[in-house]
C-alpha cells in the first residue's frame, strides 16, 4: 500500500495527502478535524482500503492550513469546500465516497450540497449543525511555540462557528445521497440533538450513537469501522 506523503495542485495551492489501497479502487476520501491532518487517519485508513466486502483507493488529505498543505489564508468554510473539489478533479475522481469528522465534515456536506453528483455516499462524525453558537465562542489565544496549523485558520473557523452562513443549514435537503451520520453520545461537546436534527432533516439519513466522545474513530476504532464498513458494503447500496 501506498501511504507515503504525496502532493497535489487544487484550488490554486498545494494540498498534501496519504493514499492507501489499490490505485484504481472505488475511491474514499477521509477529512480531519480541525487542527489535525491527514495522519489522523492512520489506523482507519488501512481497514477501509482493505474492507472485507471490496477494496477501496482511501484518501487522506491535509485541509488548507493544515500538516503538509500551504497556509495561504482564505479559511471560509466554502473556500475548504472548494479545494476538496478540485482535489478530486486533479486526482481525476469524479465520485467519491466521502467521510468527514467535525470540521471536515462541515467540508464534506458543503461539497455534497453544492456538487451532490460528486458523492457517492457520505457520513458525517459528530458534525454540529451549523447553528449559530450561545453564547459564542470567545477569542482564542494562541499556544506558544510551532503549530501544526495555522493560527489564522483557528480563528477563521471560530468566527464561522459563532455566526455560520445560513444557507448551510437552508440547503441540507440538497444531501440528497445515503447518508450516516455517527454522534460521540453525551459525552461529546457537540449538541446531539444536533446531529438528530440533521436526521431528521436530510432526505436519506442514518443516525447511530457510539458513545465515544468527540473522537469517536479513535476512542473506538472498531466500532466506528464496523458502522462505515456496514454502510459503504456494496452489498447494502442502493441507488443514489
Amino acid at each position: 500500500m501506498d501511504h507515503r506523503p504525496a502532493s497535489v495542485r487544487a484550488n490554486g495551492i498545494t494540498l498534501a495527502y496519504r493514499a492507501w489501497g489499490p490505485q484504481h479502487a472505488p475511491p474514499l476520501v477521509l477529512l480531519h478535524a480541525r487542527g489535525a491532518d491527514g495522519t489522523d487517519w492512520a489506523e482507519i485508513a488501512p481497514a477501509l482500503a482493505t474492507g472485507a466486502a471490496v477494496s477501496r483507493r482511501v484518501y487522506a488529505p491535509d485541509l488548507r492550513g493544515h500538516g503538509g498543505s500551504d497556509r495561504p489564508g482564505g479559511y471560509a468554510y466554502e473556500t475548504l469546500r472548494d479545494d476538496l473539489h478540485a482535489f478530486l478533479g486533479a486526482l481525476g475522481i469524479d465520485r467519491a465516497d466521502v467521510v468527514g469528522h467535525s470540521l471536515g465534515g462541515a467540508v464534506a456536506y458543503l461539497l455534497a450540497q453544492r456538487s451532490p453528483r460528486l458523492v457517492r455516499r457520505l457520513v458525517l462524525e459528530d458534525v454540529p449543525a451549523p447553528f449559530p453558537l450561545d453564547p459564542p465562542r470567545p477569542p482564542a489565544e494562541r499556544p506558544a511555540g510551532d503549530l501544526p496549523y495555522d493560527w489564522a485558520m483557528i480563528l477563521a473557523t471560530d468566527e464561522q462557528r459563532n455566526a455560520p452562513n445560513p444557507l448551510w443549514w437552508d440547503h441540507m435537503g440538497r444531501i440528497t445521497m445515503p447518508t450516516l451520520l455517527i454522534g460521540g453520545g453525551p459525552s461529546s461537546p457537540v449538541p446531539q440533538e444536533q446531529i438528530a436534527a440533521f436526521a431528521e432533516l436530510l432526505p436519506d439519513a442514518r443516525h447511530i450513537t457510539v458513545d465515544a466522545g468527540h473522537l469517536v474513530h479513535e476512542a473506538r476504532p472498531e466500532e466506528f469501522l464496523a458502522a462505515v464498513e456496514d454502510f459503504l458494503s456494496p452489498a447494502d447500496r442502493r441507488p443514489s
